[in-house]
This record gives C-alpha cells, structure tokens and sequence, in this order.
C-alpha cells in the first residue's frame, strides 16, 4: 500500500457559532494548511501513485472557492459553524468527486492545531 500526501495553504476568517468559551466566537481568520493523503496499491507506468502536481492543482481548485471569504457567509456554511473539523469535511467530499483513493483531509488552522477527516474504514 502505497500513501502521498500534499499540501497546499489558503487564507480565510470565520467565526463559531453556539462556541461557549472563548474568543473564536469572534471574527477571526487564519493561515489554514490542508494536507491531502491518497493511498493505493497501483502504480502507473511510471511508478506514480497519483501525480502530485495534478492534486495539488485539485485541491487550490477547492480551496480558491474558500481563499479570502469569510467562511460564514459562504452557502455551503451558512447556518453551519466552519470550524477546522468542518472543513476538513467539506474538503474531503469534494476531492473525493475526483479522486476515490483519497484517503484523509487535514485542516491545520495553527502549527499546534489541526483537524482531520475520513470515512470510517
């Protein structure tokens, strides 16, 4: 079994709804990171699982619909709170459209704090 992971970066604000705790119910915006894992067990003729530069092309694809918005007032989040744990759902349903190898989505919203999603297996 093979794994490949990518990496691409967007910019965003959100806030969270019915959050009880502290100041992330407040506007505020991060430097997200989003890794895409595919796995696999066949290679192309090249030895290429998945070419990295086609899923990263895949996945700026997703995240320019996300890059400078506020989350919030997005239709696919409205009445939704966009926390890490929700867009990395979101993510992952619509790379999975393309790539039905795809593994897990993370969604880093700081260097200490990230959130991923998958099927259960």
């Amino acid at each position: 079994m093979y794994e490949i992971r990518a990496q691409v970066e967007f910019s965003a604000a959100h806030h969270l709804l019915d959050y009880e705790g502290g100041k992330c119910e407040n506007q505020h915006g991060h430097n997200w990171l989003v890794e895409a894992f595919v796995r696999g067990d066949i290679l192309d003729q090249s030895n290429i699982l998945v070419d990295f530069k086609a899923l990263k092309r895949d996945l700026r694809l997703v995240l320019a619909d996300l890059d400078h918005q506020d989350l919030n007032e997005l239709p696919d989040f409205k009445g939704e709170s966009p926390s890490s744990e929700f867009i990395a759902n979101y993510i992952y349903y619509r790379m999975k459209e393309k790539y039905v190898e795809l593994h897990k989505i993370s969604v880093w919203e700081s260097r200490e704090s990230c959130a991923t999603y998958f099927e259960a297996e």
